[in-house]
């Protein structure tokens, strides 16, 4: 009915913004609708998930779970065993081929997020690419962001400025975008995570945003500021991140933030990079250093 409340507005916020025991503590909510119950549980599992406490989920959602709460099953399977993914991803296609819940909007969401992580993003397309919710147009932008398809971006961004210009997913994804683009954009993202560290408690995700805005603008001393809070954050309250990106107290957005930023302050970075390749060995940023060290490697031993 138009004009009813939104029971899950604030849920849905501390979810977005990174807030995720919030959302968790404040997830007793009455006079749920059946469909607006099985939302609050998926955003509440989706958080226990974004705290690495994956096998809770797994024991948690049965197989008579709304297909939903199966799909979210299914992110805790597939984060809590790298090495077994492929099993995970093989579910995961035969429940899209299935046309009875193929068309789910969270399945969706979930294979993309899935496929996003596999760098698979025309796989992670084939399934988000249509939208219908705004959590799907913004997997969108950030799909698109990542294969450096800034154009694509701007045209979902368009799409959810012309549902909810304000929503707190729209905003996010403009700050992404203006990242992405750069320039004279740094700017305006900074002022998005301004705005937001103004109206919300302050969370691992504003203070990364506000932290890469500051190294964009050549600020490393107040990005290393920032990231430093955010460490502490993450190490006392052990939440963080972005809605899909799954942190945990070694968050390792920020570890790897740091590392760029203790690198252009001319501080070592040796024992952020020690600690991301301890908790998170596929991150990037790990990859290309030992990329890097290889390649060293093997100029040492061509001159020796």
């Amino acid at each position: 009915m138009a004009g009813s409340p939104d029971h899950l507005f604030n849920l849905r916020n501390n979810f977005y913004l990174g807030s995720y025991q919030a959302a968790i503590n404040n997830s007793d909510l009455p006079n749920l609708s059946p469909d607006d119950a099985v939302e609050r549980d998926c955003l509440v599992y989706r958080s226990y998930i974004a705290l690495g406490s994956y096998q809770l989920v797994i024991n948690e959602i049965d197989s008579s779970a709304a297909t939903p709460l199966q799909a979210v099953k299914l992110l805790a399977l597939y984060l809590s065993n790298p090495h077994d993914k492929e099993s995970t991803i093989s579910s995961l296609k035969e429940w899209l081929a299935d046309p009875a819940i193929g068309n789910n909007p969270i399945l969706r969401l979930i294979a993309g997020i899935i496929f996003t992580h596999e760098e698979d993003y025309n796989e992670a397309l084939k399934h988000t690419n249509a939208g219908g919710t705004m959590e799907l147009h913004a997997l969108n932008v950030q799909i698109f962001i990542k294969m450096h398809r800034s154009d694509y971006a701007e045209r979902q961004l368009r799409v959810m400025q012309q549902i909810d210009e304000d929503h707190t997913l729209t905003q996010l994804a403009n700050a992404w975008l203006n990242l992405a683009v750069g320039g004279s954009k740094i700017q305006e993202a900074y002022l998005i995570f301004q705005d937001f560290s103004e109206k919300y408690p302050m969370t691992g995700l504003i203070l990364n945003g506000k932290a890469v805005c500051c190294m964009h603008m050549g600020n490393f001393d107040e990005a290393e500021t920032l990231l430093l809070e955010a460490l502490n954050k993450a190490s006392s309250s052990n939440f963080c991140f972005l809605i899909f990106k799954h942190m945990d107290a070694k968050d390792p957005e920020t570890l790897a933030n740091l590392v760029v930023c203790s690198l252009h302050l001319g501080k070592s970075s040796s024992r952020y990079l020690s600690q991301l390749k301890l908790t998170h060995p596929e991150h990037i940023l790990v990859k290309r250093a030992s990329s890097a060290e290889d390649s060293f490697e093997r100029a040492v031993q061509s001159v020796a």
